[in-house]
């Protein structure tokens, strides 16, 4: 009888070890399901296009990165002389260009005759500087082009009908370091996100890069605005709970390390702009 009961004992002391593992078993895969479908979630925004591959801010580099499936496109604005939307980052056509031209006092007639590609490489010499328009034109379905705005609020409206003529807002989404800007872009396109980038501050002492304020996201809700796009170096996990729990997307610029890409997207963040398409897929387990 005693070596039945002590048989007994042993058994059930199996089961509940053998529950105990699976229990913790499925928690770990529970998890590693919930990192998954989070990094999954993220979208991978690619800077000025394809930018590593082509030249930036070009037709090219666009259709490349859609050809490496990116989700979405960020390219950077300005208006010309005569206020058409022309893709391009800088001021002037200098650092891009084959000549040298002031974008918001030159017509976009002359504008499109720099070559914007050849300082890439011979095989894109001849890009023009896109209008916005033909960009907005090349965006698949099911994905997404943020407009950064490096002009004043001067360009909303003509930005706006654009979007309104192209039949995607919700598609679009606008961008801009100034508070104007942004706030200029909800006022008169309510239904197109609109988020402020942030730069993140540096120690003067050490050069360390310094947590970005939580109460920044109080200006964004006063000002109705979808959330934050800011530098990487700045985001600390305070941040992005913050901005989730206020009901606003944190998106972040621009990150090119793999393992800068994964932390961020396990730590939570909605979208990530980068130079490196490929990479940021492989990193977040989405092999081409």
């Amino acid at each position: 009888m005693s070596k039945m009961i002590g048989s007994i004992r042993l058994l059930n002391t199996y089961i509940i070890l053998a529950t105990g593992f699976f229990m913790m078993q499925s928690c770990s895969e529970g998890q590693s399901d919930n990192q998954a479908s989070q990094e999954q979630r993220v979208e991978i925004i690619a800077h000025r296009g394809d930018s590593h591959a082509a030249p930036e801010n070009t037709v090219a580099s666009v259709e490349s990165a859609w050809q490496k499936e990116a989700d979405a496109v960020e390219v950077d604005v300005y208006l010309s002389a005569d206020n058409r939307v022309m893709a391009i980052h800088d001021k002037t056509t200098e650092r891009t260009g084959d000549k040298v031209l002031p974008v918001r006092e030159t017509d976009s007639e002359e504008l499109r005759t720099v070559d914007v590609g050849a300082f890439k490489g011979a095989e894109f010499t001849g890009e023009k500087i896109p209008f916005l328009e033909d960009i907005i034109a090349s965006v698949p379905d099911q994905k997404r082009l943020f407009i950064e705005v490096k002009d004043s609020e001067r360009a909303i409206a003509p930005i706006s009908e654009l979007i309104q003529q192209s039949e995607k807002q919700d598609q679009m989404v606008i961008i801009s370091f100034s508070l104007e800007v942004v706030k200029a872009s909800k006022q008169q396109m309510p239904e197109v996100p609109a988020y402020w980038l942030r730069s993140a501050r540096r120690d003067q002492d050490t050069g360390a890069y310094q947590p970005i304020d939580t109460a920044l996201l109080e200006q964004v809700k006063e000002h109705n605005l979808d959330g934050l796009d800011v530098n990487y170096r700045g985001v600390s996990p305070e941040l992005i709970e913050a901005s989730h729990k206020a009901g606003l997307k944190l998106f972040v610029w621009t990150v090119n390390e793999s393992a800068d890409i994964s932390t961020l997207a396990e730590q939570g963040v909605d979208g990530i702009t980068t130079d490196r398409i490929s990479r940021a897929q492989n990193a977040l387990g989405r092999k081409r």
